[in-house]
């Protein structure tokens, strides 16, 4: 306990004893010195919750990874790559609860300790406490700004351009099971069932609009994937199937079966010139998602809303680290009688409840049933409210008086 004291140079303590300052000068370095102990004790357990809350969101990924490398033969370094570009969006959730469980192993260590009793005692209000919390929630808010804004949209569309390539080279990666997939120009695919490892494809339908002023549908019951690689050409024979011809001009139409049929597809244009034509909501940065609400602000429609929400989301989630930093102090200074284990747990639940009202924000904010604003706003507010209630709780109370008789070591 008497380890900040000494580092701030309080060396004559007693628990009723008020630290009065000699001068302005040693008041500073006293301030300077306790800020600096709140940050450096808050560094450490912060880069734990980063890395362990990290590595629970990619774990989600981890039957996607089996997956790629065991049945796609998918190089290590390719998935690895994959994994890296994921990274911005997991930061986007692991910073602020990272923030947030720090802070509150940080107090609960403190109020383990009789740290905070002994400031109090020496005249330190704990309001005191605040503005290294903040420098620090601060800090935390703008890596999670440049996530968001800068590093997220970046890695969906460098993850999104990477799954192209790698489907440039293996289409069974492209195709997925019971998806209608237009990742090819003008070609639409749908197969009910691939066999992985040989190639057979079950229940296939496929529109080809390459002709122009023609459709094509084929359906076929069973076909097989052929692939040349070094050509980045793919071949898929249908066998046993019907194709029905329509003809736009002249409005006809014809029905051909046939016992086996081969359509080529080129990979080659699969790649970000297709992508920039189709780019989502999540994978725009700032200028982009403010240029389309510009265009679509007469409609007023999902996507307007959706845009509207995402602007909002770029700068409601970096300010959770500020609202739950400040959450986060109360909660650990009254968790003095609790293990270290709630500062994970009890993070972890309150970023829970912070993320399913941000979620109800989210789905009533794209109905349209009240302004997206509010439904990204709303969970920082209430943290703020209550924060800010349990710190005047704390302060207000006996909490100080209580465990001043007893004996400090």
């Amino acid at each position: 306990m008497l380890n900040i004291l000494n580092k701030m140079g309080i060396k004559d303590f007693l628990p009723l004893k008020k630290f009065r300052h000699n001068s302005e000068t040693g008041s500073l370095r006293k301030n300077a010195i306790l800020n600096g102990y709140i940050i450096q004790e808050t560094f450490f357990p912060f880069i734990i919750s980063l890395a362990f809350f990290s590595f629970i969101f990619l774990m989600t990924r981890i039957l996607e990874i089996t997956d790629l490398i065991v049945n796609y033969k998918i190089a290590v370094s390719m998935v690895l790559l994959l994994l890296f570009y994921s990274i911005p969006y997991f930061l986007v959730f692991v910073i602020p609860i990272s923030v947030m469980t720090s802070i509150i192993l940080t107090f609960l260590k403190m109020s383990k300790n009789n740290e905070i009793i002994a400031l109090n005692s020496c005249g330190i209000s704990i309001y005191r406490l605040i503005m290294p919390v903040a420098v620090f929630s601060v800090l935390g808010a703008l890596f999670t700004y440049y996530a968001i804004a800068y590093a997220m949209p970046w890695g969906r569309v460098s993850f999104k351009n990477t799954v192209y390539e790698i489907a440039a080279s293996n289409i069974s990666v492209a195709l997925t099971e019971r998806t209608f997939n237009d990742s090819f120009n003008d070609v639409m695919l749908y197969v009910n069932k691939i066999d992985k490892k040989s190639g057979e494809l079950s229940d296939i339908f496929i529109e080809d609009k390459r002709t122009k002023n023609i459709i094509s549908s084929v359906i076929a019951p069973k076909g097989e994937l052929l692939i040349e690689k070094n050509k980045k050409v793919f071949h898929i024979k249908l066998y046993d199937g019907v194709i029905n011809y329509t003809d736009i001009n002249n409005n006809t139409a014809h029905s051909i079966r046939f016992a086996d049929y081969d359509i080529r597809l080129n990979a080659k244009k699969m790649g970000a010139d297709k992508l920039v034509k189709r780019k989502k909501i999540k994978e725009m940065g700032l200028r982009e998602l403010f240029f389309n609400l510009n265009k679509s602000k007469d409609k007023k429609d999902t996507f307007y809303y959706s845009l509207l929400i995402e602007i909002h989301k770029k700068f409601a989630l970096p300010f959770a680290c500020i609202a739950l930093g400040l959450l986060a102090i109360p909660l650990g200074i009254q968790a003095k009688n609790i293990k270290k284990s709630f500062g994970v747990a009890g993070g972890l639940l309150v970023f829970i409840l912070y993320y399913l009202l941000l979620s109800a924000g989210v789905v009533f904010g794209e109905a349209g049933i009240y302004p997206p604003a509010l439904g990204m706003w709303t969970p920082n507010f209430i943290a703020v409210c209550i924060g800010v209630c349990l710190l005047i709780k704390i302060s207000g109370t006996g909490l100080i008086k209580k465990d001043q008789k007893k004996k400090i070591v």
